[in-house]
Parts: structure tokens; sequence; C-alpha cells
């Protein structure tokens, strides 16, 4: 099972995750993310999904035009867990090369 992050390593993934805040009310992180239009922001949740259903470790996601609200916990963990900073890295790589 994976573990849910201690106090330290949460305040170190988000020192280290510029962008990400905190979810009120939930052990849980969330960006947003512009692109330029539809087509950059679907290119960038194409390559998301992949590497996430790879991962088994799956985001919520909301979509409009080119804004992508991003959210993530492990619900095994019970809050933010090793899988959500591998994820969020990733995706943070995928937005900066896909702008």
């Amino acid at each position: 099972m994976v573990e849910k992050l201690s106090e330290t390593a949460r305040a170190a993934f988000f020192a280290a995750h510029p962008g990400w805040a905190p979810v009120d009310g939930r052990d849980a992180a969330k960006k947003v993310f512009r692109f330029k239009d539809f087509n950059e922001a679907f290119g960038f949740m194409t390559r998301v999904a992949l590497a996430a259903d790879k991962a088994d470790h799956h985001p919520e996601w909301f979509n409009v035009y080119n804004r992508v609200e991003i959210t993530l916990t492990t619900h095994d963990a019970g809050g933010l867990s090793e899988r959500d900073a591998a994820l969020a890295a990733f995706i943070d790589n995928a937005a900066a090369e896909g702008r």
C-alpha cells in the first residue's frame, strides 16, 4: 500500500512544485494550467493521461477550452503520496514542453 506523505514531505512537495497549492478540506494539491488554445490543452491532457494510466495513478481534472485544472491525491493513502509527487513532476514537464 502507498503511504501518505509525512508533514515534512508534504511541505517539501509544495516547495518542489511551484504553482501547486493545497486544497481546502483535503490532503490534495491543485494547479491550473492555461494553454494557447483547446488543441494545445488537449494534447497536454493526452500526454498526462498516457503517463497516469501507465503509472495506474489518475488525476482529477477539469477542462474548459484552454484551461486545465488538475487535483492530485492518492485515494488509497488518504492524501498526498510519492505517486502524486512523481505525477506532478511529469505534469509540470509536459506543460512546459507543450507550450
